[in-house]
């Protein structure tokens, strides 16, 4: 069995010190979230299902040198994923953006957003395996 290789790691932090059981982990293909000290409960996001990113920092976040980062994503199991109270919030909100753009790239999906009137909600469609050439 072959290990995982993480591009990020962190911890989920208090007063801006990783004293918590909530690791957070990136690999080029998924995001982890792991939670629990006696009993863990781990939970993953195929970065080409991420619909959405979010950053939230607040006042007390800004402070200590941390943020949240709100991933919303097509999965059932885990529709919506915070990586709470993280170090350097924006850089790894672009890691995981640039890493979500090459998910989607290398499985050659394509998402379009269907706009409608203003009581319409958002509709997003995607579409795996299509060539350019039959997009025309």
């Amino acid at each position: 069995m072959e290990s995982i290789e993480y591009l990020w790691k962190d911890r989920k932090r208090h007063l801006g010190l990783p004293l918590s059981f909530t690791r957070y982990r990136l690999s080029e293909d998924r995001l982890f979230c792991e939670t629990g000290f006696l009993n863990i409960k781990s939970d993953e996001v195929l970065l080409y299902r991420v619909r959405d990113l979010q950053l939230n920092i607040s006042l007390g976040q800004r402070i200590f040198g941390v943020g949240t980062v709100c991933v919303v994503s097509s999965d059932k199991s885990v529709p919506h994923l915070d990586l709470k109270n993280i170090r350097r919030p924006r850089e790894v909100k672009e890691l995981i953006h640039r890493n979500v753009e090459a998910a989607k790239d290398k499985r050659r999906m394509r998402t379009t957003e269907l706009v409608g009137g203003e009581n319409d909600t958002e509709d997003f469609h995607e579409m795996e395996d299509l060539d350019d050439d039959r997009l025309d």
